[in-house]
């Protein structure tokens, strides 16, 4: 249970305790339903030992049933029976006179029970029996002394039980019926009960989603006592990494003017004073240039990324980058033909997306030998990828690795500082997201940028 759901976890606990207090509850019904009816049973049988008890005799030195007048006991195997007989040796019965419903068959009475009747005269004692069709029976059996005659006599009385059987099987069919439509309603009442209980905190979670998707800046709900603290503590969180963004924006800033400033003045100093001397200077102050901007621009990347509030549409800016590429590589006659839905967006600043699509756009029409495709989709709700791909030269998969290098280039004859596909690489890094070289069934290189993706 350590991860799932406390919906899950709640309703689950309440589906065992309640399963097992309905069977409990079930059987123990079922369970006095049954000995009920045998207790209301079993009555009959000492109605019918009695009169047997009350009306035996010994006439001639024969015991001599009394007249009962229960029609039931005088048909052949009607279910209800009696027997008069004698105790023999070892625990064994001989029978002297029985009813006519046992006709050519005979009660038996085990040997525990005449040794327990035999100890106790004239207490009846209950068993389960045999009926003569195999039916199951209900049976007493009681020893008693009659007047006339030494020995004592053992009184059998015996009705089919099967009538009783199916009356518990019944009950205990609809209890089992019941028992089911309320636990089932036990069940919804607790699952809407811990769903009506918790929705504060799915609220809750709701609007902590809103805040890290820049919809909202805070949390600004209501929220019962228990979830109140952690409400107050999240917003406290997020006002302390907003204090954290904000002061790693301000320290960029001022590393760029810091930076930018000495070497301006170096490069102005080196461009009034001609020489080898400048320009190694220059040359320098340029590549220190360079790698400034490079890692402002990763700093100011990384910095915005923790910022949820930046959203950006993909369409627009892959529209002007299409017309503006389109404009430069008119000698070479390059179509781009992209897509893109119109609601989908990048969670992060435009600037940033212009420069890493531009950077795999220009790439691609720089090598290209006429078409570059352009395909922007949505892959997941927190995930967008843009894929470029051109029907230039290629890529050998051996030398990806190298192209994203910083400085690196295949090609010195080709434009470019090779940077372009090493500065998207970073940029996307700092987002969160990937860039991914393959090939192009177009014959070119195909380049998947991921990033992530806000909600419109």
């Amino acid at each position: 249970m350590g991860r799932r759901s406390l919906v899950g976890r709640l309703v689950l606990l309440a589906t065992g305790w309640s399963l097992a207090v309905l069977i409990v509850t079930g059987l123990s019904l079922t369970a006095f339903f049954q000995q009920a009816a045998l207790s209301r049973f079993d009555l009959g049988l000492v109605d019918l030992i009695e009169g047997l008890n009350a009306g035996v005799s010994v006439e001639d030195g024969r015991v001599v049933a009394p007249p009962l007048t229960d029609t039931r006991a005088l048909r052949v195997y009607s279910g209800r029976y009696w027997q008069v007989a004698e105790p023999g040796p070892n625990n064994t019965i001989k029978i002297i006179v029985q009813s006519r419903s046992l006709f050519d068959q005979d009660l038996r009475l085990p040997p525990e029970i005449v040794a327990e009747i035999a100890a106790k005269p004239a207490v009846q004692a209950f068993y389960a029996a045999e009926g003569p069709l195999d039916q199951p029976l209900r049976a007493t059996a009681m020893q008693v002394e009659l007047a006339g005659r030494k020995a004592p006599v053992i009184l059998m009385a015996a009705e089919d039980r099967s009538p009783v059987d199916r009356e518990a099987r019944r009950f205990a069919a609809l209890t089992a019926g019941a028992l089911v439509i309320l636990g089932a309603g036990i069940l919804a009442a607790v699952f809407i009960q811990v769903r009506v209980g918790l929705q504060p905190l799915f609220r809750l979670r709701g609007e902590v989603a809103d805040v890290r998707k820049g919809k909202i800046e805070r949390i600004v709900g209501e929220y019962p006592s228990e979830l109140e603290p952690l409400a107050t503590e999240l917003n406290a969180l997020v006002a302390h990494n907003q204090d954290v963004v904000e002061r790693q924006r301000t320290h960029v800033g001022n590393l760029a003017h810091a930076l930018k400033t000495p070497i301006s003045v170096m490069l102005t100093e080196a461009n009034q004073q001609p020489g080898q001397l400048a320009e190694v200077v220059s040359r320098q102050a340029e590549a220190m240039r360079g790698h400034v901007e490079h890692h402002l621009r990763r700093a100011r990347a990384a910095a915005r990324s923790q910022s949820h509030g930046e959203r950006s549409l993909v369409e627009p800016v892959l529209d002007e980058l299409a017309v503006t590429l389109e404009r430069i590589f008119q000698d070479k006659g390059v179509e781009i033909d992209w897509r893109c839905p119109d609601d989908l967006c990048f969670r992060g600043e435009r600037q940033d997306l212009q420069e890493m699509a531009g950077n795999i756009m220009e790439n691609a029409g720089i090598w290209s030998k006429g078409r570059v495709r352009v395909i922007a989709s949505a892959v997941s709700p927190e995930r967008l990828v843009i894929t470029v791909e051109d029907d230039g030269p290629g890529l050998p998969a051996d030398r990806r690795e190298e192209v994203l290098k910083r400085g690196a280039r295949l090609d010195e004859s080709a434009p470019g500082s090779g940077l372009g596909l090493a500065i998207v690489d970073e940029l996307a890094r700092a987002y969160g997201g990937a860039l991914v070289l393959g090939d192009s069934a177009m014959g070119g290189l195909k380049v998947e940028l991921g990033l992530p993706r806000a909600e419109t």
